[in-house]
């Protein structure tokens, strides 16, 4: 019995499974609906369903939206946001897995910084697993670098710092007693308001039937992979719970496969399964924040 108890908090861990075939699907979705909508249009569509949701909860539970720290919610808010327009311009122009490959090495750039944030020296170990990462995430962009995608890849690339930097003050919000809740409130209010400010200087496409399935898809994928990452995280170990959500890119992989047909060079897949096996040695090896 009681070792069956040992094991239930590692049940949580397994949410994670399911925040990422959410976030496999959203950014099949992104990629399909890249086709009609502009980035703008793509950023304002996700943004706006996950406020939705979020204003319900705070609504039902009368949960109070003031906060003492609004300043850092804002530049919270700013960096995640940038980091999500990068995101869906990579997934428009690169193969599907190649997209999302780049923007998780926001567990590298994460390594590569808590060392300085924390002012304490990195172990050996970490050092390289990050330089293997980097390595692998050389392989990955070679391709793109000699072709028309040299800047998706830039900016796949860039968008992995930017979730490393959203995640730094996530962390900081946290210690300062911010509530999840609030954080996302204040991260899908700017992000809708911003995109939407955007959509309206740079292009807006007509809405059809045709068309709904695929927004509501976009937002309830996001909304189900952000509810499940923060139920595995609140459930689960928590370095278990890092290293699953690698299972992203292999949804990604079987997604662009099957309804694109992307074939990937046998050099690329080395560098995806290079950068997810530096992550994951990094997520176990990287200092924690208390």
């Amino acid at each position: 019995m009681s070792a069956n108890k040992l094991r239930l908090p590692h049940l949580g861990s397994l949410w994670m499974l399911v925040a990422a075939l959410g976030f496999g699907v959203m950014g099949a979705l992104v990629k399909s609906g890249a086709q009609h909508f502009s980035n703008a249009e793509l950023v304002f569509y996700r943004s706006v369903f996950g406020l939705v949701v979020i204003y319900a909860y705070i609504a039902h539970r009368k949960l109070p939206l003031r906060t003492p720290v609004i300043g850092m919610q804002v530049s919270r808010a700013f960096v995640g946001l940038i980091s999500l327009a990068l995101f869906f311009h990579a997934i428009a122009h690169l193969p599907l897995a190649t997209a999302i490959t780049l923007n998780y090495t926001s567990a590298l750039f994460l390594a590569a910084l808590t060392p300085f944030l924390l002012h304490e020296k990195p172990k050996p170990i970490l050092l390289g697993a990050i330089a293997l990462g980097f390595l692998g995430i050389m392989l990955l962009l070679r391709p793109s670098f000699s072709n028309q995608n040299m800047l998706a890849g830039a900016l796949g690339l860039l968008s992995g710092f930017g979730a490393s930097l959203a995640y730094v003050h996530v962390k900081q919000l946290g210690k300062l007693q911010e509530p999840d809740w609030r954080t996302v409130f204040y991260f899908t209010c700017i992000s809708t308001i911003a995109s939407g400010l955007w959509m309206l200087f740079d292009h807006f496409s007509a809405v059809s039937w045709q068309d709904l399935p695929l927004l509501l898809g976009l937002g309830v994928s996001a909304t189900i992979g952000q509810l499940a990452m923060t139920r595995a995280y609140r459930t689960g170990n928590t370095l278990i719970v890092a290293s699953l959500a690698y299972t992203t890119v292999i949804f990604a992989t079987v997604l662009g496969v099957i309804f694109w047909q992307e074939s990937l060079h046998a050099s690329e897949y080395l560098a995806i399964g290079i950068i997810i096996l530096s992550g994951v040695i990094s997520v176990n090896t990287t200092p924690s924040q208390k």
